[in-house]
Protein backbone atom coordinates (compact mmCIF):
# COMPACT_ATOMS: atom_id res chain seq x y z
CA UNK A 1 0.00 0.00 0.00
CA UNK A 2 1.28 3.46 -0.71
CA UNK A 3 1.83 5.69 2.00
CA UNK A 4 0.70 9.59 3.18
CA UNK A 5 3.36 11.73 3.60
CA UNK A 6 3.21 14.35 6.10
CA UNK A 7 4.65 17.38 6.23
CA UNK A 8 5.82 19.09 9.20
CA UNK A 9 7.17 22.22 10.23
CA UNK A 10 8.06 24.45 13.04
CA UNK A 11 4.98 25.39 15.00
CA UNK A 12 2.57 22.91 13.13
CA UNK A 13 -0.89 22.08 15.12
CA UNK A 14 -0.76 18.66 16.42
CA UNK A 15 -4.66 19.07 17.18
CA UNK A 16 -5.85 19.51 13.30
CA UNK A 17 -3.57 16.16 12.63
CA UNK A 18 -5.03 14.11 15.53
CA UNK A 19 -7.80 12.68 13.66
CA UNK A 20 -6.17 12.34 10.40
CA UNK A 21 -3.68 10.41 11.61
CA UNK A 22 -5.85 8.24 14.19
CA UNK A 23 -8.07 7.37 10.51
CA UNK A 24 -5.22 6.49 8.42
CA UNK A 25 -4.10 3.98 11.43
CA UNK A 26 -7.18 2.59 11.77
CA UNK A 27 -7.05 2.41 7.80
CA UNK A 28 -3.95 0.41 8.34
CA UNK A 29 -2.53 3.23 5.98
CA UNK A 30 1.37 3.78 6.27
CA UNK A 31 2.59 7.23 7.44
CA UNK A 32 6.11 8.94 6.39
CA UNK A 33 7.12 12.27 7.82
CA UNK A 34 8.96 14.57 6.59
CA UNK A 35 10.63 18.09 6.49
CA UNK A 36 13.32 20.11 5.21
CA UNK A 37 15.85 19.16 6.74
CA UNK A 38 16.85 16.15 9.14
CA UNK A 39 15.99 18.13 12.41
CA UNK A 40 13.45 17.54 15.43
CA UNK A 41 10.22 19.83 14.68
CA UNK A 42 8.89 21.47 17.35
CA UNK A 43 4.58 21.83 17.06
CA UNK A 44 2.37 24.50 17.91
CA UNK A 45 1.74 23.03 21.78
CA UNK A 46 4.98 22.04 22.35
CA UNK A 47 5.33 18.16 20.76
CA UNK A 48 8.92 17.46 19.55
CA UNK A 49 8.70 15.06 16.40
CA UNK A 50 11.37 13.59 14.73
CA UNK A 51 10.68 13.25 10.84
CA UNK A 52 11.34 9.99 9.36
CA UNK A 53 12.83 11.59 6.32
CA UNK A 54 14.52 14.91 4.56
CA UNK A 55 11.17 16.20 1.63
CA UNK A 56 14.22 15.65 -0.77
CA UNK A 57 13.93 12.10 0.11
CA UNK A 58 10.10 10.89 -0.27
CA UNK A 59 9.86 8.85 -3.64
CA UNK A 60 6.66 10.38 -5.18
CA UNK A 61 6.44 6.57 -6.46
CA UNK A 62 5.77 5.56 -2.50
CA UNK A 63 3.01 7.93 -2.21
CA UNK A 64 -0.55 8.81 -3.00
CA UNK A 65 -1.31 11.58 -0.42
CA UNK A 66 0.01 14.62 1.16
CA UNK A 67 -0.78 16.06 4.35
CA UNK A 68 -0.20 19.29 5.46
CA UNK A 69 -0.82 20.59 9.02
CA UNK A 70 -1.93 24.16 9.81
CA UNK A 71 0.52 26.12 11.51
CA UNK A 72 0.57 28.98 14.10
CA UNK A 73 2.81 31.36 12.13
CA UNK A 74 2.41 29.99 8.33
CA UNK A 75 4.33 33.15 6.65
CA UNK A 76 8.00 31.61 8.66
CA UNK A 77 7.27 29.17 5.54
CA UNK A 78 7.29 31.85 2.54
CA UNK A 79 10.97 31.24 1.30
CA UNK A 80 10.89 27.96 2.06
CA UNK A 81 10.89 26.36 -1.83
CA UNK A 82 12.07 22.69 -1.18
CA UNK A 83 8.12 22.27 0.37
CA UNK A 84 6.92 24.11 -3.27
CA UNK A 85 8.98 21.86 -5.42
CA UNK A 86 7.57 19.06 -3.07
CA UNK A 87 3.71 19.95 -3.62
CA UNK A 88 4.29 21.06 -7.46
CA UNK A 89 6.03 17.24 -8.33
CA UNK A 90 3.66 15.69 -5.82
CA UNK A 91 0.49 17.28 -7.30
CA UNK A 92 1.26 14.87 -10.54
CA UNK A 93 1.48 11.53 -8.54
CA UNK A 94 -1.00 11.67 -6.05
CA UNK A 95 -4.67 11.00 -5.77
CA UNK A 96 -5.14 14.12 -3.05
CA UNK A 97 -3.34 16.52 -1.46
CA UNK A 98 -4.95 17.41 2.35
CA UNK A 99 -4.31 20.96 3.71
CA UNK A 100 -6.23 22.48 6.63
CA UNK A 101 -6.52 25.65 8.51
CA UNK A 102 -3.36 28.07 7.32
CA UNK A 103 -1.40 25.52 5.67
CA UNK A 104 -3.51 26.06 2.31
CA UNK A 105 -1.81 28.86 1.86
CA UNK A 106 1.33 26.38 0.81
CA UNK A 107 -0.96 24.85 -2.13
CA UNK A 108 -1.24 28.73 -2.82
CA UNK A 109 1.55 29.69 -3.22
CA UNK A 110 2.66 26.41 -5.42
CA UNK A 111 -0.12 27.28 -7.70
CA UNK A 112 -2.41 23.84 -6.79
CA UNK A 113 -5.13 26.32 -5.86
CA UNK A 114 -5.84 28.22 -9.43
CA UNK A 115 -9.25 27.41 -10.45
CA UNK A 116 -10.34 25.18 -7.56
CA UNK A 117 -12.64 25.86 -4.85
CA UNK A 118 -10.88 26.35 -1.10
CA UNK A 119 -11.43 26.54 2.08
CA UNK A 120 -8.51 28.44 4.65
CA UNK A 121 -8.38 29.49 7.92
CA UNK A 122 -6.48 33.16 7.39
CA UNK A 123 -8.48 35.89 7.78
CA UNK A 124 -10.22 38.12 4.82
CA UNK A 125 -7.61 40.77 4.64
CA UNK A 126 -4.62 38.43 4.85
CA UNK A 127 -5.73 36.34 2.11
CA UNK A 128 -6.12 39.36 -0.15
CA UNK A 129 -2.46 40.63 1.46
CA UNK A 130 -0.79 37.43 0.46
CA UNK A 131 -1.68 37.77 -3.27
CA UNK A 132 -1.80 34.30 -4.07
CA UNK A 133 -5.36 33.28 -3.46
CA UNK A 134 -8.35 33.55 -5.93
CA UNK A 135 -10.54 35.47 -4.02
CA UNK A 136 -13.65 33.71 -6.07
CA UNK A 137 -13.09 30.54 -5.09
CA UNK A 138 -13.13 30.99 -2.03
CA UNK A 139 -15.52 29.14 0.57
CA UNK A 140 -16.46 29.58 4.02
CA UNK A 141 -17.78 25.85 4.61
CA UNK A 142 -15.40 24.21 7.24
CA UNK A 143 -14.82 21.04 4.62
CA UNK A 144 -14.30 21.81 0.18
CA UNK A 145 -13.07 19.41 -2.15
CA UNK A 146 -12.22 20.23 -5.41
CA UNK A 147 -10.68 17.61 -7.64
CA UNK A 148 -7.60 15.99 -5.78
CA UNK A 149 -7.12 19.25 -3.44
CA UNK A 150 -8.75 18.97 -0.12
CA UNK A 151 -9.07 21.95 2.49
CA UNK A 152 -10.65 22.74 5.72
CA UNK A 153 -10.56 25.19 8.35
CA UNK A 154 -8.79 24.24 11.28
CA UNK A 155 -12.18 24.00 13.47
CA UNK A 156 -12.89 21.74 10.89
CA UNK A 157 -10.30 19.09 11.63
CA UNK A 158 -12.70 16.36 12.61
CA UNK A 159 -15.09 16.23 9.45
CA UNK A 160 -11.25 16.60 7.42
CA UNK A 161 -9.64 13.80 9.14
CA UNK A 162 -12.32 11.77 8.58
CA UNK A 163 -13.18 13.18 4.75
CA UNK A 164 -9.41 12.44 4.22
CA UNK A 165 -10.49 8.63 5.03
CA UNK A 166 -13.13 8.28 2.80
CA UNK A 167 -11.29 10.04 0.13
CA UNK A 168 -8.42 7.33 0.19
CA UNK A 169 -11.35 4.39 0.85
CA UNK A 170 -9.84 3.72 4.41
CA UNK A 171 -11.87 1.60 6.31
CA UNK A 172 -12.19 3.14 9.46
CA UNK A 173 -14.90 3.64 12.63
CA UNK A 174 -15.93 7.05 12.11
CA UNK A 175 -17.85 7.11 15.35
CA UNK A 176 -14.48 7.50 17.71
CA UNK A 177 -15.02 11.09 16.81
CA UNK A 178 -18.13 11.97 18.00
CA UNK A 179 -18.84 14.03 20.58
Amino acid sequence: MKKTAVLLYPQFSEYELSVALSVLMQGKKPVVTCWTRNEAVRGESGLTCLPDRMIQEIDLDEIDSVLLPGCMDIMLLKDEEEIFHFLEAAADKVSVIAAISSSPYLLARAGLLKGKRYTVGLAEEARESSGIFEKENYSDELVVQDGKVLTARGRGFIEFGTHLGNVLGLSFNGGWYRC
